[in-house]
């Protein structure tokens, strides 16, 4: 389920991303082609006005005006115009005023759907001429750069919306990483310290209540070392949750007997069971010596006791041997078993069977044994569910022994400490 919030969440961050983009192109668009079309007008304009000077200025008669312009002289009241002139010139009005004033004159005259420049201005001692250039030419080209513009604009909206939206996705991507990972140790950190932590609860209530009935010195003694080592094993699972987070720190590689650690672990556990009537007992070989972290293998088997022990009708056993290069645990209890519904998920997190949200008992979150799960990949070995029936349920963790996980190759022990981190 989380994971699927993160997708969704980096999923409307890169499209609120793409989109700001696009929006941010497009208006850059619009501003540069506001721009450029401002130059072009001008530059038009200039060019216009450039050519109807000069052929003003080259005019000895109408005949022959450059393409796209039309003389008109008038001298003496007499009147002349190059040929082909459009209907509507020559622009009286014009010719009159400049006759009168004896300045030049530029105005834009639409006729018949045409727009024309006509320039007005005195020609020898007491003439006139009039230039009149067709301006259609100008506007296409000012219509074909505009539906350029338009569609190189609306590509590169879409394209930038695009790329924006996929650069936006491996952005984040990284700190969508560091939001699971954060939400992984809190939840990891909360459901490891819960154990350890009943356990001190217990364990302190134990020396309380023998405190208040004259204890046995050495007894009493006795207990306050557990309770001491108890506290020192809560900071040991702290400081092992800090280093799986860490992606520069390895998973430790010391020599670790995984019998003793499971007596030490049983002894921890064993008051919690007493509590819920609940008997421990443990059978273990010599030999069985594993590399890897003690503080996490002590979590995996932790965990594996204490879901023993909440589950368990009346007692729960341990057993650790060697065989086929491995050191394998094996933690059984004689309570309901597991349902087959929740097998396939069994070692997922938070997968929790259908009596959990049915019973009235705290929930389970099912982080436990994907826990175990991954302490066990982390150190090359598995953890597997070998008996589910009605009679109770078996848990077998395996871990290579210190001699194979020697023999093991290097950049292969690496891949495996790091499966699923």
């Amino acid at each position: 389920m989380s994971r699927s919030r993160d997708a969704a969440i980096l999923r409307r961050t890169a499209l609120r991303i793409g989109i700001q983009t696009g929006v941010a192109v497009a208006i850059t668009v619009l501003v540069l082609s506001g721009v450029a079309i401002l130059i072009v007008l001008q530059t038009q304009h200039q060019a216009q006005n450039d050519l109807i000077d000069a052929a003003i200025a080259r005019a000895d008669d109408v005949n022959d005006p450059p393409a796209g312009i039309w003389l008109i002289m008038r001298k003496a009241g007499l009147v002349t115009a190059s040929p082909g002139l459009p209907a509507g010139l020559p622009d009286t009005a014009q010719l009159d005023l400049t006759a009168a004033d004896h300045g030049a004159h530029t105005v834009d005259l639409v006729l018949r759907h045409r727009e024309f420049r006509v320039q007005t201005q005195p020609y020898g001692p007491d003439g006139v001429i009039q230039a009149a250039l067709d301006l259609d030419a100008d506007h296409a080209q000012r219509s074909r750069l505009l539906d350029a513009f338009t569609l190189i604009g609306g590509f590169g909206l879409v394209l930038s919306a695009a790329i924006g939206a996929w650069l936006a996705r491996r952005a984040v991507a990284p700190m969508a990483d560091a939001l699971a990972l954060q939400r992984r140790f809190v939840a990891d950190a909360g459901h490891e310290l819960r154990t350890p932590l009943t356990l001190l609860s217990t364990r302190a209530q134990l020396i309380r209540r023998s405190l208040r009935q004259r204890p046995d010195p050495v007894t009493l003694e006795s207990d306050v070392d557990n309770l001491v080592r108890d506290t020192g094993q809560l900071a040991g699972i702290l400081d092992d949750l800090l280093l799986s987070v860490d992606p520069r720190e390895s998973v430790v590689s010391a020599r670790v007997d995984l019998g003793r650690l499971a007596e030490r672990v049983v002894e921890t556990v064993r008051p919690a069971a007493e509590g819920r009537d609940v008997s421990l007992s443990l059978s273990t070989t010599s030999g069985n010596v594993v590399l890897g972290s003690e503080t996490g293998l002590g979590r995996a088997l932790t965990a594996l006791l204490d879901n023993a022990v909440r589950h368990a009708r009346a007692s729960v056993r341990v057993s650790v041997d060697s065989a086929g290069g491995a050191v394998v645990a094996e933690v059984a209890d004689d309570g309901p078993g597991i349902d087959p519904a929740i097998l396939p998920t069994l070692f997922a997190r938070f997968a929790t069977t259908p009596a959990d949200g049915a019973q009235g008992g705290a929930r389970r979150y099912g982080l436990g044994l994907a826990l175990v799960s991954e302490i066990a990949a982390h150190h090359g070995g598995s953890v597997a569910a070998v008996k589910t029936d009605g009679e109770g349920a078996t848990f077998r963790l395996k871990v290579p022994s210190a001699d194979a996980a020697k023999k093991t190759p290097r950049i292969l022990r690496k891949a495996l400490r790091r499966k699923d981190r």
